[in-house]
């Protein structure tokens, strides 16, 4: 599974990450990609999540 956390957002005076994880499918074996926009802090535990 590839796990790759990339651009980082700021807005004033929030700043936010986005992270794209790939994420393979049980039924059809099919890789998919999840991608969420948070604060940087956040993004180990988005990542590390099945």
């Amino acid at each position: 599974m590839a796990k790759k956390s990339i651009a980082s957002l700021q807005t004033g005076n929030v700043r936010l990450t986005k992270a794209i994880k790939m994420v393979k499918s049980p039924k059809t074996g099919a890789y998919t990609f999840v991608s969420a926009i948070m604060a940087p802090d956040l993004v180990n535990d988005f990542l590390n999540k099945k």
